[in-house]
């Protein structure tokens, strides 16, 4: 697969970022790593795109940063998601639902 399939689907990454953030906290390279392996490769986050991400749902509240020690003993930004996340989340993943039935349903006609 080429580098560029590798990609995840503009608009989505917010979302993936808090799906993967509802099963536990974590920093933003494991963040990436935990995205790849559960596509099973299908989706690798670039670093350049994930921190304004990151960023991004910092500022709106979606999530909260913490400065702590990783599993290395490196100082790492974890992430967890915020009661307002998830309520974003949950709205996203309808979303997400409505547009993929509808795709679903052109390809199929």
């Amino acid at each position: 697969m080429d580098a560029q399939s590798r990609e995840v689907v503009q608009g989505t990454l917010e979302m993936l970022v808090l799906k993967t953030l509802a099963l536990e906290s974590m920093h933003g390279y494991g963040i990436a790593l935990r995205i790849e392996q559960i596509s099973k490769g299908v989706f690798r986050v670039n670093p350049g795109s994930l921190l304004p991400a990151l960023s991004r749902l910092e500022r709106s509240g979606r999530i909260r940063g913490e400065w702590r020690a990783s599993e290395n003993n490196r100082r790492a930004k974890y992430y967890a998601l915020t009661a307002a996340g998830r309520k974003a989340l949950e709205q996203e993943c309808r979303h997400w639902d409505r547009q993929v039935a509808a795709i679903s349903r052109i390809l199929e006609a």
